[in-house]
């Protein structure tokens, strides 16, 4: 975790000339998450003590802090900068308070004053609640610029997934609610928990999934839920109603990651899926880093016809859907066309028993097992998904490539020096 100062001292400058700066960041806790913005030049931090701070790169190199605030009146577990294409500064954060806000910046307020990012009486842009006693543990956002819709992922202490759409990038307040479904058993009162999720980055499915039927507008999500890690994909159901049909995206299960030894601390999806299959990574409590390639393998070993992409993906009638409550619910009527009604809440896709039509098979191949941190805590990409980062309690960066063979191999080590 990067430190940062007001002004650079001399060894700073000396430090940078090397590539690496050591920086003072002045929060008065641990800091418990870290973001950059999308172009490196911004970049957020949030700790223990409730509050995000947001520095700004000079020219010179040196990074200055524009703005401190108080964002959650508890520990702030993550943050995350919103795509550039739906607003230039927007900021968003959950904390154990059970809140997800959303933070806008206002350009016309003085850097330091305290209200750069939250001039609306002291409030976000937007915020939401978690519906129980149980907080938000783990969110994430997508943004596709071609349809201009925004979609956001959060997951709570009992293991309810529950994804919100946004199809009005000027107005960050209307969200709408796609879909909810419980990844695992609701852990025990008092249990250690894990519950990571994450967004596939790339603009649509990899070519091979398309083929066997999954929507280019589909949705995928890799989720961490205590001591497995899971694919989660979206089919399109579709519900008579009086005035017409009406349509709805809804997750089915796709592919279980196999062979974690501990709770899965986090959870990446690598960006460039033009290989034809998908890679992702785990980072478990039992010290491994798992690369996993997620693959759609054609069914009966046969290959789609030019006509059968016409009829790509298969329809689906209006289909049962049984809540918590054991109640089936059937949507109908010019309501539920309108408001694309979803019934039932906190799906078990592993005990439900309504229609399996339009989902697609994905099978998990481990390609790489990773012996590095003890334990450790973080993954993620670059850009390109060819290299991947990770961390963990020995305060080391380990960088991984990715070998033609499809193998992954150590590149690098970072670790700070006495």
């Amino acid at each position: 975790m990067p430190q940062i100062t007001d002004h650079p001292s001399p060894s700073n400058n000396n430090a940078e000339q090397d590539g690496f700066a050591l920086l003072q960041h002045g929060h008065r806790d641990m800091v418990e998450a870290t973001a950059f913005n999308s172009y490196g030049d911004r970049f957020a931090s949030s700790s223990v003590d409730g509050k995000i701070k947001v520095f700004n790169r000079h020219k010179d190199g040196s990074w200055n802090i524009c703005d401190t605030w108080g964002a959650h009146t508890s520990e702030i577990l993550e943050i995350q900068w919103l795509s550039p294409t739906i607003h230039p500064n927007l900021i968003a954060s959950i904390g154990t308070d059970g809140k997800f806000k959303l933070w806008v910046e206002d350009p016309t307020i003085a850097p330091g004053k305290g209200r750069r990012f939250n001039s609306q009486s002291n409030k976000p842009v937007w915020e939401l609640r978690a519906p129980s006693r149980a907080p938000f543990l783990s969110f994430s956002i997508k943004h596709n610029p071609e349809t201009r819709h925004t979609y956001l992922a959060l997951i709570n202490r009992n293991a309810l997934l529950t994804v919100y759409e946004n199809d009005e990038p000027e107005n960050m307040e209307s969200w709408m609610e796609l879909d909810q479904v419980n990844v695992c058993d609701r852990p025990a009162r008092g249990e250690e928990v894990s519950f990571k999720v994450a967004f596939d980055p790339n603009l649509e499915p990899c070519y091979s999934a398309i083929r066997q039927g999954v929507q280019r507008d589909a949705l995928g999500v890799i989720v961490a839920s205590m001591n497995k890690a899971s694919i989660w994909r979206t089919k399109e159901i579709s519900h008579a109603v009086s005035l017409g049909s009406s349509s709805t995206k809804e997750f089915y299960f796709a592919a279980e990651l196999k062979g974690h030894r501990g709770l899965v601390r986090d959870v990446a999806w690598a960006p460039g899926n033009i290989r034809g299959f998908d890679v992702v990574a785990t980072a478990c409590k039992d010290g491994f880093v798992r690369v996993f390639e997620v693959a759609t393998p054609s069914k009966g070993n046969k290959e789609p016809r030019s006509k059968d992409f016409a009829r790509m993906p298969e329809h689906v009638g209006a289909a049962q859907r049984t809540s918590e409550n054991g109640l089936r619910n059937f949507p109908s009527g010019i309501g539920a066309g309108l408001a694309s009604a979803r019934p039932g809440t906190g799906r078990n896709l592993q005990s439900e028993m309504h229609s399996r039509d339009g989902e697609v098979i994905h099978v998990a191949k481990e390609a790489s097992r990773l012996d590095t941190h003890r334990p450790v805590w973080r993954v993620e990409f670059d850009a390109d998904g060819q290299l991947l980062g990770s961390a963990g309690d020995d305060g080391k960066l380990v960088l991984w490539r990715r070998e033609p063979s499809g193998s992954w191999s150590k590149s690098s080590e970072l670790a700070m020096t006495s």
